[in-house]
């Protein structure tokens, strides 16, 4: 029997195992965000050891394109040099993370569209997306 652990990005095979197919931090930031799809239900989720909606713990991990839409988004000073938002951000693929948007905190709004620039921000560890050129705001 192989057992992977997996910490963050980064699955580390158990002594003894193979690591073939186990994707390494580096793959990941240059080739997108990685989520996992229940095999079961089909349901796409981020970073989770079972489905939400039919807990079912086989699941695969797949790629995001890295488009996504702005559900919410929070402007922080606490604990930062200097003010950063956070964002939940509603992937194509269906599925919802957590990451910050380039640009000034207060530019960010709900239903912006976004692009991934990388998986892993080095200083929080957090994706980090950039708003696209076909944002459509409505003004009411």
């Amino acid at each position: 029997m192989t057992v992977v652990f997996q910490s963050g990005f980064t699955s580390h095979p158990a002594a003894g195992s193979s690591a073939t197919g186990v994707l390494d931090h580096g793959t990941q930031e240059t080739e997108g965000l990685s989520y996992q799809s229940c095999t079961w239900c089909g349901t796409a989720m981020y970073h989770k050891l079972l489905c939400p909606v039919c807990a079912g713990s086989e699941l695969r991990t797949e790629r995001s394109a890295g488009a996504g839409t702005v559900l919410r988004s929070t402007v922080v000073h606490r604990n930062t040099p200097s003010a950063r938002n956070v964002s939940l951000i509603e992937m194509a693929e269906g599925f919802v993370v957590r990451g910050r948007v380039t640009g000034p905190p207060a530019g960010v709004h709900t239903g912006d569209r976004v692009r991934l620039i990388t998986a892993k921000d080095p200083v929080r560890g957090e994706p980090v997306f950039q708003l696209t050129d076909d944002t459509h705001r409505s003004w009411h």
